[in-house]
């Protein structure tokens, strides 16, 4: 059946005085079609299944003769399986098929309504956790896509937001312990959708069966409740996801920015904006004023954000090195194969394996390698005879970079038979000045081209002043 809205626009088109095969064109119909409908009565309703049941188009169900049966089964037994209704239909003379019987069924059953219950909360009893990402254009016509992350207190309504580089579960914990340090202490129960970073799996009655190990060792030393929205729950989930829309909304979408300096700037105005001057749309009640309700009862924060440590479980390799995140710890040689934890901080590692442990200043960007003097000097006593402890010493060396490499294949090929003595006094300079002086001598000999340990010791000990290099034969 042509629809009503098309009848009538047909119609329109015969008035409007359209010939027959324009009006058909138009109306994306054949000509028969529009003959048929210009000569119908002027469509008066756009109800498509009343017209059609008045035309009795279709054929007939056989399952429609059984309606009262239908209607009477449920009223004696509202929840009455479809299974064993079409069973009773059957002995009561149904011979139709099951699939028009249950849509009749479907029908007339009543739909259950549930009932809604709105999510809020107490003071000092909730707080909403979510990412959000969003793409700027700046003033100069550059555009970012800018990922943050908020938190806000139910209640009070309070808000911190901040942005982050990603959305991975150390940024996750490490910004939610800001947020609670800036808001000053933490609640009862902290809300969040089901992330990854949060939940690996669940069952189909909504119960995490497997949380993330990363964020449920944080919580746990937070001593902080979790409460994840029930799926398909939006009383719970849309709350949570309005505070991302929200943000973006009354922050991100209403402003214009300079540059990423000025986005966080205007970003922390607003923060102050929206917590101290503004009246929240929900409560009607500037959030600083609930505040005095819920501060009270926000409990201490157990671990600060710079002694926030991320438990990661690790076994020491057997070349004395932790990897994590692309880059290499040291450990001592004693260690070698025994399980541990890496105590992961924001600008540090602390790793423990057995009666072993190691601090490291934590290494970001490209891969990279830590090994604390000591460890490389336990290494070398560790290492059984001397061309072993020689090619440790070197290995040591090497793990300096490029500038190393090309360094010490020069002085190996320059002095084949007494490297070996060079390597030993570079590696005692290496214990001593480290490898960032290391690495900046060895950048000036190969510049110079005084290969040898003398003169890195010599660039070393005076590095303002140029020496004039000492001619030797041995090696050449």
């Amino acid at each position: 059946m042509i629809d009503m809205l098309k009848r009538h626009a047909i119609q329109v088109l015969r008035r409007a005085g359209h010939s027959l095969p324009e009006a058909a064109k138009l109306a994306g119909v054949s000509v028969r079609s529009a003959q048929r409908v210009g000569a119908e009565a002027a469509v008066s309703h756009v109800a498509n299944d009343a017209e059609r049941a008045r035309r009795k188009i279709g054929r007939p169900s056989k399952a429609e003769p059984f309606r009262g049966f239908v209607v009477a089964q449920l009223a004696k037994e509202p929840g009455l399986l479809s299974l064993e209704i079409l069973r009773r239909a059957r002995l009561d003379g149904y011979e139709g098929g099951k699939s028009a019987l249950y849509e009749l069924i479907h029908s007339i059953r009543p739909e259950p309504v549930r009932l809604m219950t709105r999510f809020e909360g107490l003071p000092g009893e909730f707080s909403q956790h979510d990412f959000g990402q969003v793409d700027v254009c700046f003033l100069d016509g550059r555009k970012k896509r800018v990922h943050f992350f908020a938190s806000r207190l139910k209640y009070s309504r309070w808000t911190e937001v901040s942005l982050v580089p990603n959305e991975q579960v150390e940024t996750l914990v490490r910004v939610m312990v800001d947020h609670f340090a800036q808001i000053g202490g933490i609640p009862l129960l902290a809300v969040f959708d089901r992330p990854k970073t949060v939940a690996l799996t669940w069952g189909r009655d909504g119960e995490v069966t497997d949380w993330n190990p990363t964020f449920a060792g944080v919580v746990l030393d937070l001593g902080l409740g979790v409460e994840l929205c029930w799926p398909h729950s939006p009383e719970q989930k849309g709350s949570v996801e309005n505070l991302v829309k929200w943000v973006k909304g009354s922050f991100f979408k209403q402003r214009r920015f300079l540059d990423e300096e000025d986005l966080l700037s205007q970003l922390r105005e607003w923060l102050v904006e929206v917590n101290t001057r503004r009246p929240s749309r929900a409560t009607r009640v500037i959030p600083e004023e609930r505040m005095a309700d819920e501060r009270p009862r926000l409990r201490p924060l157990k671990v600060g954000p710079t002694e926030l440590a991320l438990r990661i479980p690790i076994t020491v390799g057997p070349t004395g090195m932790i990897l994590h995140d692309t880059h290499t710890y040291s450990m001592p040689p004693e260690s070698l194969g025994i399980p541990g934890t890496l105590h992961l901080y924001r600008d540090r590692v602390r790793i423990v394996a057995g009666r072993y442990e190691a601090i490291h200043q934590r290494l970001f960007g490209p891969p990279g390698k830590s090994t604390l003097p000591e460890h490389r000097a336990q290494r070398v006593a560790a290492a059984s005879g001397k061309r072993a402890k020689r090619y440790m010493q070197r290995e040591h060396l090497l793990g300096i970079g490029r500038v190393a490499l090309e360094y010490l294949t020069e002085l190996t090929h320059r002095r084949p038979r007494v490297w070996v003595r060079d390597i030993d006094r570079l590696h005692e300079l290496l214990q001593q000045h480290g490898e960032d002086a290391l690495r900046g001598a060895f950048e000036r000999g190969l510049r110079e081209q005084a290969i040898g340990a003398e003169y890195i010791a010599h660039y070393l000990a005076r590095p303002t002043q140029v020496p004039t290099p000492i001619q030797q034969e041995l090696g050449l």
